[in-house]
């Protein structure tokens, strides 16, 4: 077990290859400020060629938030200079997390709202609680998201649920938003991080480079520039070159567990 304490905001810990970041704002319900997206975006980043991480878990300090929105604040009196530069930054954080090779897994423990939802909208797995609340009340502030709230959301639960949930604010809890597809599971909130370590704990027997393999693949459908079909055809032939397709198709047909090292 390793500990990382060089960032401001938040706390990270690698344990067993998975590398824990939390967010360590509990006394402002974790809301996200420039220097925990920057913390935030660093720290995802640092693992990306880190063979010893095999998955990560996102979350925030206490037991009432995961992130309760962006710090109002820090931006009330920003200019439409600063207010766009805020946005351009958020948006290549939550892209870092995206397009992380290493499959990241929100543990949402409260609020997940503004930012703070878009932030857990940028991860490949969303886990709530049973407690957990989801939101966009941006409108409420006479602005709109700015972290691709708009466009992750109606990614995940369509189109007209997205426009209704953007445009009153609503809050709803977590089995509504198992039941739109915002979040994967949800269960009791003792159980969360379990449930989180029990999902990384099956994909790291998984080939890494198959995992990032998919990440990539399932992006590529959501980019406007890109071709995912393209993409999943030049993705599946170079598995014919790595050690991990010739590992897993002899352990298939040796009718035994594959050992894979990711090369």
């Amino acid at each position: 077990m390793s500990t990382q304490n060089m960032y401001q905001t938040i706390l990270t810990e690698v344990k067993n290859n998975i590398f824990y970041v939390t967010i360590n704002r509990e006394a402002k319900l974790n809301a996200l400020n420039i220097q925990t997206l920057t913390d935030i975006k660093n720290a995802v980043l640092s693992i990306y060629d880190n063979a010893e991480v095999r998955g990560v878990i996102l979350t925030g300090s206490g037991k009432k938030a995961f992130a309760a929105g962006a710090d109002i604040a820090e931006f009330a009196e920003f200019n439409v200079e600063q207010g766009t530069k805020m946005s351009a930054e958020g948006h290549a954080v939550l892209r870092a997390i995206e397009n992380s090779p290493k499959p990241v897994v929100a543990a949402i423990n409260g609020f997940a709202l503004g930012g703070g939802n878009e932030l857990a909208m940028s991860c490949h797995i969303r886990i709530a609680a049973e407690n957990a609340r989801f939101g966009q009340p941006e409108v409420n502030l006479g602005i709109t998201p700015g972290y691709a709230g708009t466009q992750r959301l109606a990614q995940l639960i369509g189109r007209g649920r997205a426009l209704e949930y953007l445009m009153t604010a609503d809050m709803i809890d977590a089995q509504t938003a198992l039941n739109l597809g915002l979040v994967n599971h949800v269960v009791p909130a003792d159980n969360l991080m379990a449930k989180c370590e029990e999902i990384l704990e099956k994909i790291k027997t998984k080939s890494p480079l198959a995992i990032a393999s998919v990440i990539r693949c399932v992006n590529a459908y959501y980019e406007k520039r890109a071709d995912g079909n393209e993409v999943e055809v030049n993705e599946f032939g170079n598995f014919f070159g790595s050690e991990d397709f010739m590992e897993g198709t002899k352990a298939f047909m040796e009718r035994r567990p594959a050992n894979f090292k990711g090369n």
